[in-house]
């Protein structure tokens, strides 16, 4: 880091990224907790030398062999590696240390037999919370939170025939079924057993094939909403909660009952109010459906907004529809590493493992995973002559689709 580098970053004061200490009168244990928070969450740097105020007072001494032996081998687990670089500023020498956003996440800091999780908010670390506990565990790979228990969610709350139509009629799990379905969900994760020896859903099963997932999950829903100018207002078009399982169920043979998936029951509500019918005069002026958007570019993205969301988080799925753009909302900030300019180029980091299976044993999704890059752009480039909008914040990500503009005919 050069010396106008910073300079630039003293002067935006302490942030989610930068923490200023005066000099090295620092307890061990509080430095390991800046690390600490800062490697949960996306890294930062310590400049040791700069006042609160970001006056360069600067230092007298290198501590970095106390640094590593003292604060990181004692304090920090598991080990993270920093970088520790000296640079001189106005003519004091400060030191800067360099923590990256980490990969074994979550990191601890070990005091008086304790183990406790930090992250950075603002210009503060503070302990974190049972939730974000759980997101630090899930993007540090040690946790799957679609395969957790939900309580009081037994095998009852699933659709018996949904289940059975996975199970053998894409699995060809037969034989299995007949001699015993409880043995065959709890193989693949359906069912939890608790301490108590009972059973009970899965959050991937309850959202995928419970009978009203949201009774028992709330942010298994999810909402649409059309506002009639381009901004939000009390006044909607529409403003619905789909509350089913986002699995379809085939015509069964008995009943001839059928249902429609989650993604395609959201596309025919939403049908009236982005899509008309128009006259083609180069087919015998016969009539067709000419659409604000790609259909296929739209159900991908409501596919993708399900099967990539972070489920600890208590937010639905979000389709909104203004008069000149439309909107997906996945609840989550993307997983660790990814970016747009990652997923963009098809980069695949999946959160949902189990959800995304499921999803392409239904056809919903790709092999490849590559439904943005090779579906979603190129038909918004063909039919809108334009690309979606990607915007990755710290606790959603959402696709902009810019509305068609259609050339007036008469009806």
């Amino acid at each position: 880091m050069i010396e106008l580098e910073v300079l630039e970053r003293v002067a935006r004061g302490e942030d989610n990224r930068t923490e200023f200490k005066e000099n090295w009168e620092i307890r061990p244990e509080q430095l390991a907790r800046e690390i600490v928070s800062f490697a949960n969450m996306y890294g930062g740097h310590i400049l040791i030398g700069v006042s609160d105020s970001g006056d360069i007072v600067g230092v007298s001494e290198d501590r970095e062999e106390w640094l590593m032996d003292t604060v990181i081998r004692r304090y920090v687990h598991p080990s993270i590696f920093i970088n520790y670089e000296t640079q001189t500023v106005q003519n004091k020498k400060i030191v800067i240390i360099g923590v990256p956003m980490g990969a074994a996440k979550p990191y601890v800091l070990k005091q008086d037999e304790r183990e406790d999780v930090y992250i950075r908010f603002g210009n503060i670390c503070k302990r974190a919370t049972r939730e974000q506990q759980q997101r630090l565990f899930e993007s540090g790979g040690l946790l799957s939170v679609e395969k957790l228990p939900i309580h009081g969610a037994s095998l009852d709350v699933l659709e018996g025939r949904r289940v059975r139509q996975y199970f053998c009629d894409k699995l060809g799990f037969d034989n299995e079924w007949k001699k015993g379905k409880e043995d065959l969900m709890m193989l693949h994760s359906f069912l939890i057993e608790r301490e108590d020896k009972s059973l009970s859903c899965s959050y991937f099963a309850c959202a995928l094939f419970a009978k009203k997932p949201g009774l028992w999950l709330p942010q298994a829903r999810v909402r649409l909403t059309v506002f009639p100018g381009n901004d939000k207002d009390y006044d909607t078009s529409m403003d619905e909660i789909l509350d089913m399982p986002f699995i379809e169920l085939k015509e069964d043979n008995e009943t001839g009952y059928s249902e429609r998936s989650l993604a395609d029951e959201a596309q025919r509500l939403l049908q009236p109010h982005i899509s008309r019918d128009v006259l083609d005069a180069e087919v015998s002026m016969s009539r067709r459906r000419q659409w604000d958007y790609p259909p296929g570019a739209i159900r991908e993205l409501i596919i993708n907004a399900y099967a990539h969301r972070d489920w600890t988080r208590q937010n639905t799925v979000e389709v909104t529809v203004y008069s000149d753009r439309m909107e997906i909302i996945s609840p989550g900030a993307l997983p660790n590493g990814i970016t747009v300019e990652k997923i963009k180029a098809g980069e695949r980091t999946p959160r949902n493992n189990k959800i995304i299976n499921i999803f392409r044993d239904y056809g919903l999704m790709e092999s490849q995973g590559m439904g943005i890059r090779r579906k979603v752009i190129p038909l918004m480039r063909e039919e809108n002559g334009c690309e979606p909008i990607f915007e990755a914040a710290e606790d959603y990500f959402k696709v902009v689709l810019p509305k068609r503009k259609h050339h007036s005919s008469p009806d």
